[in-house]
């Protein structure tokens, strides 16, 4: 199945595209220089329409799917790395559980602001403990007066420096997967936000460590029922890979394209270094990985859109996308030479940026061992 992309799609599409070159592109250097989370912008896309994509129309969204949001991802990639990370955070990961576990209350409470922008969400899942491993989770919500109270600490959580509102996957019962559930909570008593983690790449994305203590939430704040968490969280997941994979698509094009015009300009030996097929192979190379890619994070998300099977097809987009981006960021630095490893050029941001994509939504080995359980069944399990 090759998707098309329909034309509320190629809307959207545009829509990022010009946004992202007008309103972040020419700002993307300084923003990166000087580790700046432009949530002002953020705030924009969501006057735009561009952060409730897959918000229901009933509740302020636009009503659509996975592949609109690779879609936006992918442009906004393409100029800056960070910010679409937190574009992805919220679009995906913090709005998903609320729209597919929350019940009819909590969706009238939360959509509306999330879709808007008035309200920036995030996903509160890995522990220092507990990223590839959730059933290893210690953050506890034990019940008291009524509803629960949070024990524990996040780590590496994406958007977690400003976001008003937090999805949070706790322990409420045994030890492992099946004691796991999610809540939707926001800063208060017992709420801390640590300082932003220093990062190799996305300056231009807040990523910090949250802490509990006592920290109360209320029983209609619960998604789903008790040990519903696991099953969220990943079904979250397979779809917020599909994204990823969108990321690191963009990337890859936006270093693509950076090493084309340079091999293109740049004389030497009596011409321009595009005529050797030393560079010519390289890039080449990375052009048709770029399309194979585009259309198997295109498949994956179509399949997600109409309901069928696609966590295997979405680790399959995850590991040979972000492999591609890390590639892809490589070439252009090598084409680039001095000049690709100097921070006055983006070559050596696209360098920096690209390795996360093959870590966060899951690892590059953990994309391998879904695809391996998929393809072997239970022979896979040992």
């Amino acid at each position: 199945m090759v998707p098309e992309l329909t034309e509320t799609e190629r809307d959207v599409q545009s829509l990022a595209r010009e946004f992202a070159a007008s309103e972040i592109a020419p700002h993307a250097a300084d923003w990166n220089r000087n580790t700046h989370v432009p949530v002002d912008v953020l705030r924009r896309l969501g006057g735009l329409g561009l952060l409730g994509l897959g918000v229901p129309e009933e509740h302020g969204g636009a009503g659509l799917g996975v592949t609109s949001l690779a879609l936006v991802v992918e442009e906004i990639a393409r100029v800056d790395v960070g910010v679409s990370a937190a574009v992805a955070a919220h679009g995906g990961l913090a709005i998903s559980p609320i729209r597919d576990s929350g019940g009819a209350r909590q969706r009238e409470r939360w959509l509306p602001g999330l879709a808007s922008g008035e309200r920036l969400g995030a996903y509160a899942l890995s522990e220092s403990d507990a990223g590839s491993d959730p059933g290893a989770m210690r953050t506890t919500a034990a019940a008291a007066d009524g509803g629960y109270r949070l024990d524990g600490a996040k780590l590496w959580i994406t958007n977690g420096g400003f976001a008003d509102l937090f999805v949070v996957f706790a322990r409420t019962g045994d030890r492992g997967p099946h004691g796991l559930s999610a809540f939707v909570t926001e800063p208060g008593d017992g709420f801390g936000v640590g300082r932003e983690i220093p990062k190799m790449g996305l300056h231009t994305s807040s990523t910090v460590e949250l802490s509990f203590a006592g920290h109360a939430v209320e029983a209609d704040r619960l998604l789903g029922r008790e040990g519903d968490g696991f099953q969220i969280a990943m079904r979250t997941l397979d779809a917020g890979r599909i994204v990823v994979a969108a990321q690191a698509c963009g990337l890859a094009a936006a270093a693509l394209a950076l090493a084309a015009d340079y091999a293109r300009e740049r004389s030497a030996f009596g011409g321009p270094i595009a005529r050797f097929q030393g560079i010519q192979f390289p890039l080449a190379e990375i052009a048709a990985r770029l399309d194979g890619a585009r259309l198997l994070t295109y498949r994956a998300a179509a399949l997600a859109d109409r309901g069928r099977p696609h966590g295997p097809n979405g680790a399959k987009a995850k590991l040979l996308a972000s492999r591609l981006a890390v590639d892809a960021a490589d070439a252009c630095v090598q084409t680039l030479g001095g000049f690709g490893y100097s921070s006055e050029f983006p070559a050596e941001r696209f360098y920096r940026d690209a390795k996360i994509t093959e870590i966060y939504e899951g690892t590059s080995e953990i994309q391998r061992l879904v695809i391996a359980r998929d393809l072997l069944g239970d022979a896979a399990r040992g």
